[in-house]
């Protein structure tokens, strides 16, 4: 199944150009397996910050920090948890939620999913989005809506990769998740225990060890839990 179509956007032409372009080093994307998820292929960077000057540098003003260049453990987990468990996602409605590069929409689409929103409010994640999915055959529909304060769409199944990494950040995605829940959709987080899950109206549903890509001065490894409400 092929990707789906996206808008043409200034920022897909940009990385349409930054994947072409020969040559290699720190400030290049690569397209590579995804170390916890090998059987998705991402355009990551070697080095985010590098890339994310030179690019700034070449606009002539300031981008939003590229996320989507690098793959998040709570992505990784989740992503994991949907090739094991096919039964979460085939034949359903599934929504990803900041989606960053795609990994879990792709898994999601690859277990055979009735069709996959991958959202992120970066123009340049939903132009990842659409380059990865496009590279790993199958069909995503990438949007920038802020969804956080609409009313959840009807889906079966929300995913949410790492999406608890600040304080106001995880003010906003809970309710939104609670409110999805109690309109019959399945959720599931990725956490890699940043310290901001609430103490209660979550329970673990799976427990893996994720290698870390993203830049980090901390440990290798990564606990983390797949997370839904309960």
């Amino acid at each position: 199944m092929l990707a789906s179509v996206s808008r043409v956007t200034t920022e897909l032409v940009d990385l349409e150009r930054e994947i072409g372009a020969p040559g290699a080093g720190l400030d290049r994307l690569c397209l590579v397996p995804t170390p916890f998820v090998p059987e998705v292929r991402l355009h990551l960077a070697e080095d985010p910050i590098v890339w994310w000057a030179r690019m700034e540098a070449r606009a002539g003003h300031s981008l939003p920090p590229p996320y989507w260049a690098s793959v998040w453990a709570g992505g990784q987990a989740l992503a994991r948890h949907l090739l094991d468990h096919p039964e979460l996602a085939a034949g359903r409605r599934v929504l990803d939620l900041a989606a960053g590069s795609g990994v879990v929409a792709i898994a999601a689409a690859l277990t055979g999913a009735a069709a996959v929103v991958a959202n992120d409010v970066d123009p340049y994640a939903v132009a990842a989005v659409t380059v990865n999915a496009r590279v790993n055959r199958v069909a995503v529909q990438a949007t920038g809506r802020d969804l956080l304060d609409t009313a959840p769409a009807p889906v079966d199944l929300l995913v949410a990769g790492d999406v608890l990494y600040d304080r106001a950040m995880a003010a906003r995605v809970l309710p939104f998740l609670h409110r999805a829940a109690a309109a019959g959709a399945e959720v599931l987080v990725g956490d890699p225990g940043r310290g901001h899950r609430p103490p209660d109206g979550l329970v673990v549903a799976a427990d893996y060890l994720v290698p870390i890509t993203e830049p980090t001065a901390g440990p290798p490894v990564r606990r983390v839990q797949v997370l839904r409400p309960g």
